[in-house]
C-alpha cells in the first residue's frame, strides 16, 4: 500500500500561495496514498465548521463531532470507519483549530500525521503571514501618504475609516477621539447618527475600556453580549456581532482615543487583524496629532488675523474719510491694483491694511516694502529674491517679497522713489505674474495683489520722465486719496481722543480729558506730520502729563520748546528785521518738528537740503555742520 510522500508535501509547501491551497494538496496526496477513500480538512469557527479542502468520494455528512472530540482531547480518534486527527504544531499552538477527517484504512502513523501535517500547515501559515505583513506595510505606506495630504480632521477621519474597512474586510470603522474635559469619546464617522458623529461616555462599552486601560480588546461572535454597548445598536438600528478595538496612542504616550472595527465579514477578527490594526493605529495617531496641531495653528492664525483686522481702524467722520471707507469696502473684495495717494503720515499703510484684511486674501501674508529705503542695487534681490552665489554676500538662497507675499498682498510704499530700472522690472512681474530670482533661471509663479502708495504727484513725475507711464497706468486702476489732517476739521479732536484713550490704557492710567483750550490749539495747528505727528503728540501726553486734564500749555510744551513764538513776529520792528526773525523762527521750528532731521525739514520747506544749509548760514543760524 502506497505511503504518504513527505518529500512531495515539502514541494507542495513551496508551491502553496496560502494555507487553503496547501490543504488541497494534503487531501489529494492522502487520497493518492491508497486505502483512504475520502479525506477532508475542517476548521472550527464557532458556531460553524468550515471545510477548507476535500478529496475522494464523499457520501453523506462529515463526522464533525469526531473532529471536535479529536481537537478537544488533542489525540487521534476513530469511529464508524472514520478517523480524525488534530493538526498540531509545537511551534504554533494559536492557529485556528483544524482537524483531518478521513474514511478508509491507512498504515500511516496518526501521531506523525498530526504533528507532521500540523508543522507543515504552520510553516505555510507563517510564510503567508510574512507575505501579508509585507503587503500590509506597503498598504500602510500608501495610506499614510494619503493621510499626510489631509489638513482637515473630518476628511482625515473618513479616509482612515475607508482604509480600515477595506484592509480588514469589515462592515464599519470608527475613530474615537477622547474629549477628556467633558469625559466623552467622540466617534467619527458614525453611520446613522446625526452629523455623522457619535458621543459616548469615556467609560462606556469596549471602546471606553480600551481608552481607560490602554489595552486592545476583541469581541467574537459567541462572546458575552454584555461586552457590547447595546444602547448604541438600539439607537442606530445596527447589530454589532464582532468588535476589534485598539487604543490610539501618540508618540509622547498620550492616549488620543481608540480605533474600532465592527463586524468582520467572514467569521471573527483574527490575531493577524489585531496586529495589523495596532500598526495602523500607530500611524493614525501620528497623522491625527499632526492634523489636530495644524488645525490648532490655523485656528490661532485666524484669531491673529481677526485681531489684526479689529486693530485696523480708519478713525474719523469727515466726508473725505467716509467716502474713503466706502470705496475701500468695495475694492477690498476684488483683486484690482490700488494706488494710495497722500502726504507723509496721513495713514496710507492703514488703508493698505484695511484693504487686505477685508479681502479674500486676509488669511495670507501682507508684506510691506518701503521702496525709498532700498538701495537700487538691492531692489531686485529684495523684491524677486536671489540664489546662492548670485553676488558677493549671497551665502544662501532667499525668496523675494513677491514669493513671500504669494496668495496675499504686497504693499509698495513710496513707489515714486523707485528707480526707472526698478520700475521696468516691477512692470514685467506685474504683467507676467512670474519672477526669476537673481542668479537663477527657474520661473516662479506668484499670485499677489499689489497696493502702491506715494506722497508724490505721479502724473507730474510721468510728465518729467521720472516715472514710467505704463507702470503708472498698471498701478493706477483704483486711486484712493487721503486728505491731510489739517483739512479734516473735527476729526483732529476725534483722532486725538482716540489715541489718548488707547495709549492711556496701555499705560494703565485713566484717560485725561482735553480742555477746550487744548482742543482749540490742536485744531489751529498746521500738522505737517499729519496723523503720525498727532499720535506721537498724544503718546507724549499719555506719558508726561500727570493730571486728569490736558491743557493748551501741555501741548505747547510737547509740540515745541519754542512755542512762545508761535503767535507770530512782534510788531514795532522794521520789515527787514521782522522778515529775518520770521525766517529764523520758522526754519528752527520746522527742524524741531522733524526732530532735527534737516533733510526732512528741507522737504517740508520745499527747498534742497544744500540750499537750506546756505539759507541758515546767511541768517546766522547754527547748521550743525563740521
Amino acid at each position: 500500500m502506497p505511503s504518504l510522500d513527505w518529500s512531495q508535501l515539502l514541494a507542495d509547501i513551496q508551491q502553496s500561495k496560502d494555507e487553503t491551497a496547501f490543504h488541497s494538496f494534503i487531501v489529494r496526496r492522502l487520497a493518492e496514498a491508497g486505502g483512504i477513500k475520502t479525506a477532508a480538512l475542517v476548521r472550527s469557527q464557532p458556531p460553524d465548521w468550515v471545510v477548507t479542502a476535500s478529496a475522494g468520494s464523499m457520501t453523506g455528512q462529515l463526522p464533525l463531532d469526531l473532529a471536535a472530540d479529536a481537537l478537544d482531547t488533542g489525540a487521534a480518534k476513530q469511529s464508524n470507519g472514520w478517523g480524525a486527527v488534530p493538526l498540531w504544531s509545537a511551534a504554533e499552538a494559536t492557529f485556528p483549530p483544524t482537524a483531518l477527517l478521513f474514511a478508509g484504512s491507512t498504515d500511516i502513523d496518526r501521531g506523525v500525521l498530526s504533528q507532521g501535517l500540523g508543522a507543515a500547515c504552520a510553516l505555510v501559515r507563517s510564510r503567508r503571514r510574512e507575505k501579508l505583513h509585507a503587503e500590509r506595510l506597503e498598504t500602510l505606506l500608501e495610506i499614510t501618504h494619503q493621510w499626510a495630504q489631509s489638513d482637515n480632521l473630518e476628511t482625515l477621519l473618513n479616509r482612515m475609516a475607508e482604509a480600515a474597512t477595506s484592509q480588514f474586510e469589515c462592515d464599519r470603522a470608527t475613530i474615537f477621539l477622547w474629549d477628556k474635559p467633558h469625559k466623552q469619546l467622540v466617534g467619527r464617522p458614525a453611520l446613522g447618527m446625526a452629523n455623522n458623529e457619535l458621543r459616548v461616555p469615556d467609560s462606556a462599552g469596549v471602546v471606553g475600556r480600551v481608552v481607560q486601560s490602554g489595552e486592545p480588546e476583541r469581541v467574537d461572535r459567541l462572546d458575552d453580549r454584555a461586552a457590547i454597548h447595546g444602547a448604541i445598536d438600539k439607537k442606530t438600528g445596527y447589530t454589532t456581532e464582532t468588535i476589534l478595538c485598539v487604543p490610539l496612542v501618540a508618540p509622547n504616550s498620550t492616549t488620543l482615543g481608540a480605533f474600532e472595527l465592527l463586524n468582520k465579514r467572514a467569521g471573527n477578527f483574527t490575531p493577524e487583524d489585531l496586529t495589523g490594526l495596532v500598526e495602523l493605529a500607530a500611524y493614525a495617531a501620528v497623522a491625527l496629532g499632526n492634523t489636530q496641531e495644524w488645525e490648532q495653528i490655523l485656528e490661532r492664525h485666524q484669531l491673529l488675523v481677526d485681531a489684526a483686522e479689529n486693530r485696523i481702524e480708519m478713525v474719523g467722520n469727515c466726508p473725505a474719510i467716509e467716502a474713503l471707507r466706502s470705496t475701500v469696502a468695495k475694492v477690498a473684495a476684488s483683486d484690482l491694483a490700488v494706488l494710495v495717494l497722500g502726504e507723509n503720515g496721513t495713514g496710507k499703510e492703514v488703508v493698505a491694511q484695511s484693504i487686505h484684511y477685508r479681502s479674500p486674501r486676509r488669511a495670507e501674508p501682507l508684506i510691506a516694502v518701503n521702496c525709498a529705503a532700498i538701495a537700487e542695487t538691492l531692489l531686485e534681490s529684495e523684491l524677486f529674491g536671489h540664489e546662492k552665489g548670485a553676488f558677493t554676500g549671497a551665502n544662501e538662497s532667499r525668496p523675494g517679497k513677491f514669493e513671500v507675499a504669494s496668495g496675499g498682498t504686497l504693499f509698495l510704499d513710496e513707489i515714486g522713489d523707485m528707480s526707472l530700472s526698478g520700475q521696468a522690472k516691477l512692470l514685467r512681474v506685474l504683467e507676467q505674474k512670474e519672477v526669476v530670482r537673481v542668479g537663477g533661471h527657474e520661473t516662479i509663479s506668484t499670485d499677489v495683489r499689489v497696493v502702491a502708495a506715494t506722497n508724490q504727484n505721479l502724473a507730474e513725475l510721468v510728465r518729467q520722465k521720472k516715472f514710467r507711464e505704463d507702470l503708472y497706468f498698471r498701478l493706477n486702476v483704483v486711486t484712493l486719496e487721503l486728505p491731510p489732517l489739517r483739512e479734516r476739521g473735527d476729526d483732529i479732536i476725534t483722532l486725538a481722543e482716540h489715541f489718548l484713550k488707547q495709549l492711556s490704557l496701555k499705560q494703565g492710567r485713566r484717560t485725561p480729558v482735553l480742555t477746550a483750550a487744548a482742543k482749540k490749539r490742536l485744531v489751529a495747528h498746521s500738522w505737517p506730520g499729519n496723523v503720525r505727528e498727532l499720535r506721537n503728540l498724544m503718546e507724549r501726553v499719555a506719558y508726561l502729563v500727570a493730571g486728569d486734564k490736558v491743557d493748551a500749555d501741555d501741548l505747547a510744551f510737547t509740540l515745541s520748546p519754542g512755542a512762545k513764538n508761535e503767535g507770530g513776529v512782534q510788531t514795532g520792528m522794521a520789515l527787514q528785521d521782522a522778515t529775518h526773525e520770521f525766517q529764523v523762527d520758522y526754519i528752527r521750528r520746522t527742524i524741531e518738528q522733524v526732530r532735527g532731521n534737516v533733510t526732512e525739514a528741507a522737504k517740508l520747506l520745499g527747498v534742497h537740503r544744500s540750499n537750506l544749509y546756505r539759507k541758515m548760514r546767511s541768517l546766522g543760524m547754527e547748521t550743525g555742520e563740521e
